[in-house]
């Protein structure tokens, strides 16, 4: 090839683009231009990405209806807290005994979609039975506050500072246990998106609703004839029964059966022996004049047994007696010393049972205040004499400063408040305000149905498995006859369960997008 023939040629390559250096420039160029492209794709893809984690931490995804209740709306943070709360009050309510109905609390509200909750029905999961528990309490949380609204009812300002009130201390708490503040804490412990506000807007809706309630049940009324008619259909369930019983067990026999293995069983000839011996104390008992019936009993039962005494019910209830000889404690014509013998329900043996009383409910509850001033137990958890002594001396010391003051209700109830060590009623003045026959210790409760006058004061001894000291007493009244005020306590549930089920019928529940994020 000619020199002019290669020139020519090398002229048409660069016309025509395709000479190496430009082949090689023209490639620099369309990579560069891709590897821009790609950057500026994966900018806006980490900027996505990031968009996305700003998004999800802001809890605006939780914001989303998950259900709504006729004309209100609840986000999925929201549906979180009455969700886990359902979860903490079922779990605090059985404790360890959770795991009896299938329940693992371990794992907190944390997995429960994957735990089969038996009891509500095969294929039901706990998530199911708690989701639908929180359904419910909105549906008539929601019912009553509408309730409220026509009805001119609403939470006052001491109200609204008694819901205020329950987050004293909450910061303090929550940091105790590793949380930077409260809303971090109910995040953690409820789920995404709820905070302080959540539950302090949870917490005055359930109050309103609480006050709806408590309205209508109040304003239910009974007269007198409609409370006696509503206990005298217990027939005697409600009553207390006082009885003095020994049980003789017929003697069991080992009796081999066709398999070779032997078993303790109760022939007809040792069930015969116990009948014997049952009727034997009856016979003595009877023929005994010990007007102490219990003491009569056991005298009987010793000298047909040796080593044994009667056992002493005192304060069981109708509804709990024993089913081997409820009718005839029962029976209305019953009166103290009676004796009967009857088989058990098993026929492994007899049961002796005296009849001692009978408490019909028919008596007026007491209304006292008190202060409680305990004994300081010794190492060994003894109350020595000399403590018990230091006890009586500064109950009686506070007594004397009540004296020497006004002697009125309410300067008892301020010694009470600064004094007393008992917890269940050092915040409000010592005020028990509805005491039954039997609920407290014996010298309180003698003093508290001893007949006495409002104002009227004492120093009682208690003891209990858990304290030893003395009670500065103050008698303030009579409070409701106490079988009326069982009768009106059924009657005022049994009418509010009905008003409330007509309440809600008009009420339904729809489940939103914002579901799937609740737990």
């Amino acid at each position: 090839m000619s020199a002019s023939t290669e020139k020519k040629l090398r002229q048409a390559a660069r016309e025509a683009g395709t000479d190496k250096k430009t082949l090689a420039l023209e490639k620099e160029v369309k990579e560069k231009a891709k590897q821009k492209r790609r950057w500026a794709l994966g900018t806006i893809g980490v900027c996505l990405l990031i968009a996305l984690i700003l998004f999800l931490n802001s809890n605006v995804l939780f914001r989303a209806t998950a259900l709504t209740v006729g004309d209100e709306s609840y986000s999925a943070s929201e549906m979180s807290y009455y969700y886990a709360n359902q979860y903490y009050y079922w779990a605090n309510q059985y404790g360890s005994y959770a795991s009896l109905f299938g329940l693992d609390t371990s794992g907190g509200i944390k997995g429960l979609d994957k735990q089969s909750c038996a009891m509500a029905g095969e294929g039901v999961s706990w998530k199911d039975y708690f989701l639908e528990n929180a359904q419910n309490e909105l549906i008539q949380e929601k019912a009553l506050r509408d309730y409220a609204a026509q009805n001119g009812i609403a939470l006052d300002q001491e109200e609204l500072d008694a819901v205020e009130s329950s987050f004293d201390g909450m910061d303090e708490y929550v940091r105790s246990q590793g949380y930077a503040n409260a809303d971090k804490f109910f995040a953690a412990n409820y789920g995404t998106g709820v905070n302080t506000n959540t539950v302090r807007q949870a917490y005055q809706n359930s109050a309103l609703a609480s006050k709806a309630l408590t309205s209508y049940s109040d304003s239910l009324e009974y007269s007198p004839a409609e409370l006696k008619e509503q206990y005298a259909s217990y027939n005697g369930e409600q009553d207390y029964f006082d009885l003095a019983y020994y049980y003789v067990a017929a003697e069991k026999t080992e009796v081999a059966g066709e398999d070779g293995e032997t078993t303790q069983e109760v022939t007809a000839e040792a069930l015969a022996a116990a009948e014997e011996t049952a009727k034997a104390i009856q016979a003595a008992y009877n023929e005994a004049k010990d007007e102490d019936f219990t003491a009569r009993l056991d005298q009987a039962v010793a000298a047909q047994v040796a080593d044994a005494a009667s056992n002493h019910s005192t304060n069981t209830q109708g509804s709990g007696l024993n089913a081997a000889y409820k009718d005839w404690v029962m029976d209305n014509a019953r009166k103290a010393g009676d004796i009967t013998v009857t088989a058990d329900s098993n026929d492994s043996g007899y049961y002796v049972v005296v009849y001692i009383g009978r408490e019909n409910n028919d008596y007026n509850l007491a209304q006292v205040r008190h202060i409680l001033i305990k004994a300081e137990a010794d190492a060994d958890g003894n109350y020595t004499e000399e403590a018990k002594a230091a006890a009586l001396a500064k109950a009686e010391e506070i007594l004397a400063e009540y004296e020497a003051g006004d002697k009125t209700e309410e300067s008892f109830a301020a010694l009470a408040e600064q004094y007393s060590e008992d917890s269940g009623s050092n915040t409000n003045g010592g005020l028990y305000d509805s005491v039954v026959k039997g609920q407290m210790v014996a010298e309180f409760n003698d003093f508290c149905f001893g007949n006495h006058k409002p104002g009227d004061t004492a120093i009682v001894y208690g003891e209990s498995g858990s304290y030893a000291g003395y009670h500065v007493m103050y008698y303030v009244g009579e409070g409701e006859n106490y079988a009326q005020a069982i009768a009106r306590s059924d009657l005022v549930n049994q009418a509010v369960s009905q008003w409330l089920s007509e309440l809600t019928a008009p009420y339904t529940a729809t489940a939103g997008f914002g579901m799937r994020l609740v737990g």
